[in-house]
């Protein structure tokens, strides 16, 4: 089969399956996953592969992690009246798979009831900012303000505009430069995907790493740092109040559907393979590149220093993957410069030690996603472009326990000196 009609299959598989309905979410009721299950698939070869994609698609089964090749696990959400059913199918098709979550919900509510800070502790340090819990917006916004006023000679909360629902969207900067944009620059956000709450988690420690931990104070010395924590505040709320899973924004979509997929929104080859084309996707495109205030405040301000910003890491979950440009196409296309990009990458995965990272193309490691920000930030001349899926790689999924926070963020500060060293020395 050549390579144009094995594409072209593929495209039409996945255009099937990602126009159909994913989210009817006009309710703004409390969903549960009571009696929701993830169950890891491994399919052994390509027949297997595609059968496993009808199966989803005919179901509208929320696809946690694709399978791509060999003996890759492809994880589903799999709701309490289609179990039994799909049991029976597997094991007809001999596809063997592992309930890894045998009740979604009760992994949610151990997650969320664990905040820990208590009021005196909150008052005597000044925020409620810590990393055995996951946190409310309005604690890590609290934490950020706190920054700025214990530290203002390196640290600055800009504020680059505003959220569909009105919450500011914020950025921070850390530099020993007197005035701005004198320095090579990182840029770092997390939380584009609402219910991937470790992003945003790695972000804040690795702004409180550099900012209150005197010895990695060398680490901002000749770089400057703009980390962006919450891409999606609406989102995240949401995660918080109503829906858990919820991946996108909050705009309004269509008549019966809220949300982009703010991943799809961003204008380099915007709207072609793995990018929705309907409201109700999970991954929304939107109606048009940098439709949605998000993406057109984070790009206006990248665009505003892109000369700077020599490293472009958008952190995401799960799968611990670094992944690099490009990701719109299948097969997969390379910029001309990858073996750079993937030298450096495989430098910084050689520094974790629990988690152990793969290192390659989106397309060829995860899936296609046209409009993505890591593709857009390449183009545009930021030379070093990455989105890095930290961990775990399907043990629990998106609903990660508290306990593994910070084990995760430890894990992969000592990469970010790699990624610091590269911009300090990066003249193009």
């Amino acid at each position: 089969m050549s390579l144009l009609l094995t594409a072209l299959i593929f495209n039409c598989l996945f255009i099937a399956c990602f126009t159909a309905p994913q989210e009817h979410v006009w309710t703004e009721e409390v969903v549960s996953y009571s009696g929701f299950q993830l169950w890891s698939i491994t399919p052994h070869n390509k027949e297997a592969r595609d059968w496993l994609w009808k199966i989803r698609c005919d179901y509208e089964l929320d696809v946690w992690k694709e399978s791509r090749s060999g003996n890759s696990t492809m994880d589903l959400l799999i709701p309490p009246d289609f179990q039994t059913e799909l049991k029976l199918r597997l094991t007809d098709a001999k596809i063997p798979y592992v309930v890894t979550i045998s009740d979604v919900q009760t992994v949610i509510n151990n997650a969320n009831s664990n905040v820990t800070i208590s009021d005196e502790i909150s008052k005597a340090q000044g925020h409620k900012m810590d990393w055995s819990s996951f946190h409310r917006l309005i604690d890590i916004y609290d934490y950020l303000t706190y920054l700025e006023n214990t530290y203002p000679q390196i640290v600055k909360l800009i504020k680059i505009g505003w959220s569909y629902e009105g919450r500011p969207l914020y950025v921070v900067r850390i530099s020993s430069a007197s005035s701005p944009d004198t320095n090579p620059a990182i840029w770092i956000d997390g939380e584009i995907h609402a219910r991937e709450w470790i992003s945003s988690a790695l972000a804040t420690y690795i702004i409180h790493q550099l900012v209150e931990v005197d010895g990695n104070a060398g680490l901002w010395s000749n770089v400057d740092w703009y980390i962006m924590p919450m891409m999606n505040p609406d989102g995240y709320q949401f995660t918080h109040t109503k829906n858990r899973l919820w991946r996108k924004s909050r705009s309004i979509s269509g008549k019966f559907c809220r949300g982009v997929d703010l991943n799809r929104n961003f204008g380099y080859k915007w709207g072609g393979l793995g990018a929705g084309r309907i409201p109700c996707s999970e991954t929304f495109r939107g109606p048009a590149a940098f439709s949605e205030p998000e993406t057109a405040a984070v790009s206006e301000f990248i665009q505003s220093k892109s000369t700077k910003i020599k490293v472009f890491l958008t952190l995401h979950s799960y799968g611990q993957l670094i992944l690099l440009p490009w990701g719109y196409s299948y097969p997969a296309v390379y910029p001309p410069d990858y073996d750079e990009l993937l030298a450096l990458a495989k430098n910084a995965a050689s520094k974790f030690v629990r988690f152990k990272y793969s290192v390659g193309n989106t397309v060829e490691l995860l899936y296609t996603a046209s409009g993505n920000s890591a593709d857009w930030a390449k183009s545009i001349g930021i030379k070093y472009t990455y989105c890095v899926e930290l961990g775990n790689i399907g043990t629990y999924g998106f609903v990660l326990p508290p306990s593994l926070i910070l084990p995760i963020c430890e894990d992969f500060f000592p990469a970010l000196k790699v990624f610091a060293d590269k911009a300090a020395t990066t003249t193009n």
